[in-house]
């Protein structure tokens, strides 16, 4: 429990706020003001409690703490000789966190109504009190900036992690289906020279080992197994085994019963299971290589976007740049959260878009928080994101929309103000339009917002590069 105590002019000059204030500054702060002192561990600040005093540390401190249930994380402190709270002017009105005194504290504390009085009395005071709340806010800015973007960056590096996922998971089943098949090949070759096939024979069967360069119509799941079960059933009229086995990666790369059936007419009977065996591995190892590239260049795509994306392969000045390049890095990045929510994205490029003059890491950072708030704002079963750019005079506009609930009328006003937010604790601190905006105007351009049920859709303006 807080315990009254009676302060100097000597104890408030070792505040580094007061020090050098005139002695008369220093009696007027005495008589209005009280000290209190509490013990180690004592909570001082309760969240949610109103911010009425300012507070000066004479001794000790104050160790501030966000609640979130039960749990207590430091986020910073305030040390002797510093003064927090509520300052002149603030906008202050609720502790938003928990305040415990780090050792015994001894605290001088200025109820805000003395505000005008105080202005009157020491207009210097009042000056380094306004000081040191534009330093604070500076501070909490750069915070929850640097919050933001760490936020941003573990969403993108958890995508980022899932996208690498699967290439790198084909690439390992492919290498491992790969070994066991090569490791299979000498003992079948063998076997098949070991009947003695013509050269005619080994020519119209090697023939077949190449997959067709024609692409496969698409078929139903049902035609496609009557078409297995009628390879496997001319297999086994042949005398091959394990024909169910071998008919789907036939069946794959174009091979018909037909085909089969004028190199069956070369072999001799004893040769075939051993021939389309070798012929089924021949044609599996070739689609599991393809696969392999696949994925490998799935691989380097996702660097290259990530590269294009972050910037980091070139300098961080204003150049010409291909606005579509941008979304086209940034859609990709946000590929894995798109699709985690079963979002269709449309995109609706304009043909021979003028280059703009930018940084393509900022403008990035625009069209990742604007999909970011699109995505968080549609459903989870899915919705639809439109991505447009036209040209229209000097500028290039950049369209985003999404079919989401939209953004209420009250709230519209609001939402390019820093710290505004209608989302969760812990889920944004409300900066993400605001960045956006700067960074527009950075760019000399503007960005603006409509919404209604069903459809909401902001607009970037970016001049074109001369």
């Amino acid at each position: 429990m807080a315990i009254s105590t009676t302060l100097t002019t000597a104890d408030l000059s070792t505040i580094t706020a007061f020090a050098g204030l005139p002695a008369d500054t220093l009696a007027w702060l005495i008589a209005h003001g009280e000290g209190r002192t509490y013990a180690a561990g004592e909570t001082i600040f309760e969240p949610g409690a109103p911010a009425e005093f300012m507070t000066a540390v004479v001794q000790g401190g104050i160790q501030f703490y966000a609640v979130k249930g039960a749990q207590h994380d430091p986020i910073f402190r305030i040390d002797t000789a510093q003064v927090s709270g509520v300052l002149p002017y603030s906008r202050l009105r609720i502790i938003a966190g928990q305040g415990v005194a780090a050792g015994e504290t001894v605290l001088y504390l200025l109820h805000r109504d003395h505000f005008p009085a105080l202005e009157q009395t020491s207009p210097e005071l009042v000056q380094r009190l306004v000081g040191i709340m534009n330093d604070r806010s500076r501070d909490q800015v750069r915070g929850q900036e640097r919050d933001d973007k760490l936020r941003a960056l573990g969403k993108l590096s958890a995508g980022l992690a899932h996208e690498l996922n699967n290439p790198a998971a084909a690439i390992a089943r492919a290498a491992q289906a790969l070994a066991n098949r090569v490791g299979a090949k000498p003992a079948l070759f063998v076997e098949l020279v070991s009947h003695c096939p013509s050269p005619e024979a080994m020519l119209a069967l090697t023939g077949l080992a190449v997959p067709s360069a024609e692409a496969q119509p698409p078929q139903s799941a049902l035609a496609r197994a009557d078409r297995e079960d009628e390879l496997a059933d001319w297999l086994a009229s042949h005398n091959v085994p394990n024909g169910y086995h071998l008919a789907p990666a036939l069946l794959e790369a174009g091979v018909t019963p037909a085909a089969l059936a004028t190199v069956a007419d070369l072999l001799p009977p004893a040769a075939r299971p051993a021939a389309f065996a070798w012929l089924e591995g021949q044609l599996t190892t070739m689609q599991l290589v393809h696969d392999v590239q696949e994925a490998g260049s799935r691989i380097s795509k996702l660097v290259s976007d990530v590269k294009t994306y972050s910037h980091m392969d070139r300098a961080s000045g204003f150049e010409p740049i291909d606005v579509t390049a941008g979304l086209e890095s940034t859609l990709n990045i946000l590929g894995f959260q798109l699709r985690q929510k079963n979002i269709r994205v449309v995109r609706d490029f304009a043909s021979g878009l003028p280059s703009i003059r930018g940084q393509v890491s900022s403008l990035n950072q625009v069209w990742t928080n604007l999909l970011d708030n699109a995505i968080d704002a549609l459903p989870a079963q899915g919705g639809e994101i439109t991505i447009r750019t036209q040209r229209e005079g000097g500028f290039v506009r950049v369209f985003l929309i999404d079919n989401g609930t939209g953004i209420p009328a009250d709230v519209l006003p609001h939402i390019f103000e820093p710290f505004f937010t209608t989302k969760q604790a812990g889920d944004g601190s409300g900066l993400g339009l605001d960045i956006a905006q700067q960074i527009i105007r950075q760019h000399n351009g503007r960005l603006e917002v409509h919404s209604e049920p069903g459809r909401t859709e902001f607009c970037a303006w970016l001049p074109v590069a001369n």
